[in-house]
């Protein structure tokens, strides 16, 4: 039996799960406040955080620069380390509009240009900075995190720690399309949170048939 290529897990995981609609917001600067929020905390929290924001009609990139800090700290308290994420939220909006002008004319930059003056700024890491260019930007920049490292040591990959080896291997081994991007990098959340745990739940697991880790007796 040859050895699954990347597509292939793909294929599986989208026929069990379906489309996941991921990233839920309903603009690209939503999508970018929901990427600063979330590190180092769950999404119900970020929700929480974007519906404070949204109710006080701050969910605007201007609004934010313009805002009082320990203003916008409260609105976003409930994502945690809320002191230091509001600086990060306001440096991001800063940087786009001195920058750029507006979030339309960043994307519209040379997209190796926007990644690399985006990952100068502090607190934007890899994953936050393709999150926003795949999600916010829909430009082609597959999305890494640590459920893609668990998940495919398991199968039998060697994926090492260093970000961009891991994905350069994605971006070699599947369609350059945005829309499988979005979608791959969603199912391998779905799938990290309901099976391929610390302690994975291998029996009931879509890719159990073709994973080396399978721990069912």
């Amino acid at each position: 039996m040859a050895k699954p290529e990347l597509m292939d897990f793909y294929v599986i995981l989208f026929s069990h799960y379906g489309p996941r609609h991921w990233w839920p917001a309903e603009t690209p600067f939503e999508v970018i406040i929901g990427a600063i929020l979330t590190q180092n905390t769950n999404w119900k929290n970020v929700e929480k955080a974007i519906d404070n924001l949204k109710s006080e009609g701050c969910l605007d990139i201007r609004k934010i620069v313009e805002i009082r800090k320990e203003r916008l700290e409260e609105m976003i308290r409930s994502s945690g380390f809320y002191k230091q994420k509001a600086e990060r939220l306001q440096n991001f909006c800063r940087f786009v509009l001195n920058e750029y002008g507006s979030l339309e004319e960043m994307f519209h930059e040379n997209t190796d240009k926007i990644r690399k003056d985006m990952l100068d700024l502090k607190g934007i890491g890899h994953e936050t900075a393709d999150s926003i260019l795949l999600y916010a930007g829909g430009l082609p920049f597959f999305v890494i995190d640590e459920y893609t490292r668990r998940i495919f040591r398991r199968i039998g990959f060697r994926v090492n720690e260093n970000y961009e080896d891991i994905r350069k291997l994605f971006e070699k081994n599947i369609p350059k399309d945005v829309g499988i991007y979005k979608e791959y990098h969603a199912l391998i959340v779905e799938l990290a949170k309901e099976f391929c745990r610390k302690k994975p739940l291998c029996f009931d697991c879509p890719l159990r048939n073709i994973c080396k880790n399978n721990s069912v007796v």
